[in-house]
């Protein structure tokens, strides 16, 4: 289990034997089923948490009680609703398994004691929170800049696995359009795969 995120961890940066261990003891294991919720609106999101398995989703409801997605978290992927987590407010976000889904979970009291005996860590996070943001101004970029169409193929083009593993109205819910607007756009680009 902890193999997924220890490669993630030591592709951005070099550690030891005995860091590789020590990482690993601040860390739980947490299992989700399908459906389940790791995080409710309205909940202090306790735990930062790292997709070992399976697959998550972050979302905020409307008034309507319509799903807005904000991100979908694959194996080797990060997820929590983050200002809860560092500031111990409310969460604003719903976090729930897409799929049956393997955690590593890491408190605030953890990751701030991991960063200091374990001084790489801290530049581990430095370079996700980095590309998190670079990551999110391309997002607001192309959500409003890009044709429905052109956000589709572009999503698809970065993570051809959506397609395989996330329904077309969570895709939908996540670029902002409407189911029938996906499966129009999937049925002219993609006509034998709809």
């Amino acid at each position: 289990m902890f193999d997924v995120l220890l490669s993630h961890i030591q592709n951005k940066v070099e550690m030891t034997a005995e860091q590789k261990n020590l990482i690993q003891t601040f860390f739980t294991v947490k299992k989700l089923k399908k459906k389940q919720y790791l995080l409710q609106e309205g909940d202090i999101c306790k735990c930062l948490s790292f997709v070992s398995k399976g697959l998550l989703k972050s979302y905020y409801p409307d008034e309507k009680g319509n799903e807005h997605i904000n991100m979908f978290a694959f194996e080797g992927w990060w997820i929590s609703d983050f200002n809860s987590f560092i500031h111990q407010e409310k969460a604003v976000l719903n976090i729930d398994a897409v799929e049956d889904t393997e955690i590593l979970m890491i408190t605030l009291e953890n990751y701030e004691k991991m960063m200091l005996e374990i001084p790489v860590m801290d530049r581990y996070f430095r370079i996700l929170y980095q590309n998190s943001l670079v990551t999110k101004d391309y997002r607001l970029i192309v959500s409003n800049g890009y044709t429905a169409e052109e956000k589709y193929l572009q999503l698809i083009r970065k993570n051809p696995e959506i397609i395989k593993r996330v329904p077309h109205n969570l895709i939908a819910s996540y670029l902002g359009l409407a189911p029938e607007t996906i499966s129009r756009i999937r049925k002219k680009n993609f006509p034998n795969n709809t």
